[in-house]
């Protein structure tokens, strides 16, 4: 792969520079979910919520590592589907790769709603539909133009988000050691206060445990982005063994932060437990700049979603398992694909404003819920069956290896399959894995059919769908 290629090697224009490529990989852990989340995570297990953080943080850097290991070796648009179509057949990749677009084309749909509904709030006389459509409008339109300027956009909403949590550690920090004027100093006590350190006893890390995983989602969108970087390699070999910094320190310096200068069961910490610390050391406005934060998380999320689901429906419709339309392309950009992946968005974001029940919609959220869990998992077995045809292929051996392969893979695995144990244990996730499971299964049925079918017609070989220029 030369790093000076002008073109990427799924045939997509490598637009993506290696400036964009390290603010994608950056920011791409940060979601609203950090920001909103957290605090349902803080008020089940209290300061524990630390060890859960740790140990969800644990688990994402092994999947990551796994999955940066086959992205550097061989980088592609469609990133795990692609792998999976190759180790597991094409029944795993049109699975997981249609999964994962379903997924975040739900998720625009919310996010664009919970985007426009703080734009609402701070902004009375725009309305949450006209909101929701507007930035839904403008992010279909950066993602059409080129995919440098989904780059461009990404890179100064990382950029953001990213300062954002670097001045909320550093004030925290700053309050903690008593530096800022009439703010008096709780020290450690927080941490241990009303019922200690582990307040609702060890199983509440579990049960924080199934909220904190979902946050992480995100951070395998560099992956796809390789497909057009201009030097994949260099770009995904330097995002992904950067993870571990990054999840240390914007996930457990944030929430530590929080959980030493407040005590675990305040109001504020429940409901946002980011503004009620910048309250809390008396930074002006408070809401309305974490409203603000929250809503660049937001647009983020817009954006990248847009761009991953319609990545991977280009990926699948290159292998033969989506529309052939997907794979055509202007500017660079697999315009039908965007289209396809942004109108799903689109119409759910109508249906949950003007239809009388908003059955579908939560029906939606619920089916997809849990779907990183099955894409993590899924990324598991492809390295773990595909680990030993790398060494095969390079007799210099692999750059980036992961670590003390197989035991830490069937590790992350089991650990995976325990979170899925403990969500049919779990009252408030139960719907949502078991919903997520039968679309799951769904998925499964039609890769399996689609396998079948394409063996029938093609007994010899199976070529990848024609690109359209």
């Amino acid at each position: 792969m030369s790093g000076d290629s002008n073109r990427a090697p799924s045939g997509l224009r490598g637009g993506l520079g290696n400036r964009q490529m390290t603010m994608i990989a950056i920011g791409g852990v940060i979601g609203a979910g950090l920001f909103v989340g957290s605090g349902k995570a803080i008020g089940l297990a209290g300061p524990g919520a630390l060890l859960a953080y740790l140990g969800v943080g644990i688990l994402v850097v092994l999947v990551m590592r796994m999955l940066a290991e086959m992205a550097v070796a061989q980088p592609e648009t469609g990133s795990f589907s692609s792998y999976a179509s190759r180790e597991l057949g094409s029944w795993a990749g049109l699975s997981v790769g249609w999964l994962y677009a379903y997924q975040w084309c739900v998720t625009v749909a919310f996010e664009a709603i919970a985007g426009a509904a703080i734009v609402h709030h701070a902004i009375p006389a725009i309305p949450s539909w006209l909101a929701a459509l507007a930035m839904m409008l403008l992010l279909i339109a950066v993602n059409l133009v080129r995919v440098s300027s989904f780059g461009e956009f990404e890179f100064w909403f990382a950029l953001i988000k990213v300062l954002a949590i670097v001045a909320f550690i550093l004030l925290g920090l700053a309050a903690l050691f008593g530096l800022l004027p009439g703010i008096r100093s709780p020290g450690l006590s927080n941490l241990v206060a009303d019922g200690g350190f582990l307040p609702n006893g060890g199983i509440s890390v579990v049960l924080a445990a199934l909220v904190v995983v979902f946050s992480f989602f995100g951070t395998e969108v560099v992956t796809i982005a390789a497909g057009e970087a201009v030097d994949p390699v260099h770009a995904v070999r330097r995002g992904m063994s950067s993870v571990v910094w990054r999840i240390l320190l914007f996930y457990l310096g944030s929430i530590f932060i929080v959980v030493t200068l407040l005590p675990w069961n305040s109001t504020g910490v429940a409901q946002s437990p980011y503004t009620a610390v910048l309250r809390h050391i008396g930074i002006p406005q408070a809401a309305g700049v974490m409203d603000l934060i929250v809503l660049t998380a937001v647009l983020s999320c817009l954006n990248s979603g847009i761009y991953s689901s319609s990545r991977m429906l280009y990926a699948l419709a290159r292998k033969g398992e989506a529309p052939s339309a997907f794979t055509r392309t202007r500017r660079g950009v697999p315009f039908l694909a965007v289209l396809a992946a942004s109108s799903a968005g689109l119409l759910a974001v109508v249906a949950n404003y003007f239809l009388p029940t908003d059955a579908v919609f939560e029906f939606l959220l619920d089916s997809s819920g849990s779907v990183a869990v099955v894409v993590y998992l899924c990324i598991t077995a492809t390295q773990f069956r595909g680990r030993r045809r790398l060494e095969r292929e390079r007799p210099g051996g692999l750059s980036v290896r992961m670590w003390a392969f197989p035991y830490l893979t069937i590790l992350a695995a089991l650990a995976l399959l325990a979170v899925i144990i403990g969500m049919v244990f779990d009252q408030d996730s139960r719907r949502s894995l078991l919903l997520t499971l039968l679309v799951t299964g769904f998925a499964v049925l039609a890769g399996v059919l689609h396998q079948r079918r394409r063996r029938v017609r093609e007994p010899a070989s199976s070529q990848p769908a024609k690109e359209h220029t």
